[in-house]
């Protein structure tokens, strides 16, 4: 990693700092300091966990505070220093803390963070047919909407998913997601700019894989291991979450939601529907969808160039010709509708949601199930509909103290209890 400073005369130990570091001398003693005054009192090792730097540093940053009178040793535990802070320590941590409470490991460096994301692009990612069918083997799709889903994620472009409610678009969105979680990735816990914190890691989102012995102790620890993130954002995404968010209380930013998709995957669900105008929503991701590149704002005005490396699929349930701007569409390579679906196919998913609830799929009676919905009903035949008719069976069964048949009678207080009546009056 290179160093983001070059400075005169280091002492021992300082130079090994910088340079596996990368970050500011500082910077590292401030977090030392700050782990101190919460941890009370620590192990030279545990110390170096919890700032995740080896123990060579941790010891260097040590010597030097000792020095300066700030920390003291109180005993020795297995061979190793027992460290808290001196009066004077404690009264320098409080003074820390009072510009921002960040307490963790030691950050990487914005450089040394755009590299990474580069490295591990998730368009160097390498799909053919069979991976899309492994992918969506529990879903019955069409070899044309295969074939898009797969040249989609080949294009490493964003896609969008449109078409009725109840038509699988969120559910194809998260299993083309699986695609992306087969191999891993490193994120790192967080990343300094000018000396401001980014929190990057989030448990929420990264979910991290356990690594050898051998391999950990040659890697860097400020990095952690994790499968490619999948982020999922409804109606609840505002403008304010696509920015640098600083917490007016801990005075450290954490990252927005794209930032943490990186290297990954993010859906936005139910587009149109959130609480900002579309329009106002579309104009922020033009730039990163054209040049994979993003432009966030610190509190100071300062703007960060970011990778926007991330599968994105908008879906939604409205017409895109009415929340999209045809100019904002031509971005998007790759558009599938969702619709209804033939009856085989219908035969098909019914006959697999029968199988987790031990009901016995018959034919001729989804034959009059499909029949029932399009004729007495007057509704499309979407995907949802087997699993939500044979659910109402089984809480009904439920309900009565028996088990649950699925026969003509069943189906048909299902259908009742699930599709609004057509000669239902508004008003």
């Amino acid at each position: 990693m290179g160093a983001t400073e070059v400075r005169r005369g280091p002492e021992p130990g300082e130079g090994a700092i910088v340079e596996e570091l990368g970050v500011r001398r500082s910077l590292v003693e401030a977090l030392t300091l700050k782990s101190l005054y919460y941890l009370g009192e620590a192990s030279l090792h545990e110390l170096a966990q919890h700032t995740r730097i080896n123990r060579a540093l941790a010891d260097a940053i040590f010597q030097r505070l000792r020095k300066e009178q700030l920390c003291q040793a109180v005993g020795m535990s297995a061979s190793v220093h027992r460290v808290t802070l001196t009066q004077a320590g404690r009264t320098r941590a409080a003074e820390l803390l009072g510009n921002d409470s960040y307490v963790g490991p030691v950050p990487v460096t914005l450089t040394d963070y755009v590299a990474k994301v580069r490295s591990q692009s998730i368009r160097a990612m390498q799909v053919n047919p069979p991976d899309i069918r492994a992918a969506f083997e529990d879903l019955v799709l069409d070899d044309e909407t295969l074939a898009q889903l797969g040249t989609a994620v080949v294009s490493g472009r964003a896609i969008f998913l449109y078409g009725p409610p109840g038509t699988g678009k969120t559910t194809v969105a998260e299993r083309l997601a699986n695609v992306f979680r087969r191999d891993t990735i490193e994120v790192p816990y967080a990343v300094e700019v000018d000396g401001q914190i980014i929190t990057v890691f989030d448990q929420a989102v990264h979910e991290r894989v356990e690594v050898d012995a051998a391999s950990a102790a040659f890697g860097d620890p400020r990095w952690v291991r994790c499968r490619r993130p999948r982020v999922v954002v409804g109606g609840e995404l505002t403008i304010e979450m696509l920015d640098l968010q600083l917490n007016p209380l801990s005075r450290f930013y954490a990252a927005p939601v794209q930032m943490r998709a990186n290297n990954g995957f993010l859906i936005v669900d139910d587009f149109g529907r959130q609480r900002i105008p579309p329009a106002e929503l579309l104009n922020r991701w033009v730039v990163p969808l054209d040049r994979q590149m993003d432009y966030l704002t610190m509190a100071g005005g300062k703007k960060l160039e970011i990778p926007f490396d991330l599968f994105v699929v908008f879906a939604t349930n409205l017409d895109p010709g009415t929340v999209v701007e045809e100019a904002f569409l031509r971005r998007i390579q790759t558009k599938i509708r969702m619709g209804a679906v033939s009856d085989e196919h219908f035969h098909e998913i019914f006959r697999r949601a029968c199988e987790p609830l031990k009901l016995r799929y018959q034919r001729a009676l989804v034959d009059a199930t499909i029949k029932n919905v399009q004729e007495q009903f007057g509704q499309p035949l979407r995907a949802c509909i087997p699993r939500d008719l044979l659910h109402q069976i089984v809480w009904q069964a439920r309900y009565e103290g028996k088990e649950p048949v699925l026969n003509a009678e069943a189906i048909e207080r299902a259908c009742r209890a699930y599709f609004v009546a057509r000669d239902t009056v508004s008003g």
